[in-house]
């Protein structure tokens, strides 16, 4: 999944609010993957991050999309420089989880492509999935560590795809291949975010049926089937 660095390094200004939180005053939220306020942060911090952005995002705007007192996500998260990296790393380890089981599964190099073309159009579609957007606007805000820590899961998650493009290859279902295969792909995939629109025209299995026409040129094993 390529990095874009597209916005300055963001200041982080309200880090300090509100000294000591009150642990528990008024309880967790339950909502959230799982539920509790680590969870909740996250996902009203990802939204927030990625409709305002995350320089001009401040504690008190997450603590408020969260419901709780402005001091009370400090238990989860020492700084907004934390939740960042964590929306980041949660959302990549997502991806990197769903591209590994359709790596392993016993598909046929076009239908294994296919699939992981229709995963990752999920990924950056789904009306829910903000860290995409965050992750590519946001990338100098993080800091080394965490950025390191980015890098390897993206590096991961690039090798499903070089393994799966390189069968492809090898398999003679790709009649012209390069060795930009991946960087082109992505491009075009990564550009669908600037023009999609959900409820108009193709959902995203069509879309991702679509894409394999214009990655193989021809019908794409699924659409064969």
């Amino acid at each position: 999944m390529t990095l874009s660095s597209l916005t300055s390094v963001a200041a982080m200004s309200d880090a300090a609010v509100d000294a000591v939180p009150h642990a528990k005053k008024r309880g967790r939220p339950q909502k959230g993957e799982g539920g509790g306020l680590r969870a909740q942060l996250i996902e009203k911090s990802a939204r927030l991050f990625r409709t305002k952005g995350y320089e001009n995002t401040t504690v008190r705007d997450i603590a408020a999309a969260a419901g709780i007192q402005a001091g009370s996500w400090f238990y989860h998260f020492k700084t907004k420089q934390e939740i960042l990296a964590a929306i980041m790393e949660q959302g990549m380890e997502r991806a990197l989880a769903e591209v590994e089981t359709i790596a392993a599964a016993p598909l046929s190099p076009s239908a294994r492509l296919h699939r992981l073309v229709e995963a990752h159009l999920q990924t950056l579609l789904a009306p829910d999935h903000h860290f995409i957007a965050v992750l590519l606007y946001e990338w100098r805000s993080l800091d080394a560590p965490a950025r390191e820590r980015l890098i390897a899961l993206k590096d991961r998650y690039e090798d499903v795809w070089d393994e799966a493009i390189a069968a492809l290859h090898h398999s003679g279902d790709w009649d012209m291949p390069s060795q930009f295969d991946r960087l082109l792909i992505f491009g075009a995939l990564n550009w669908t975010v600037q023009w999609y629109k959900p409820g108009v025209g193709a959902d995203v299995p069509q879309l991702a049926a679509q894409a394999m026409r214009f990655i193989l040129r021809k019908p794409s094993a699924v659409e064969a089937q």
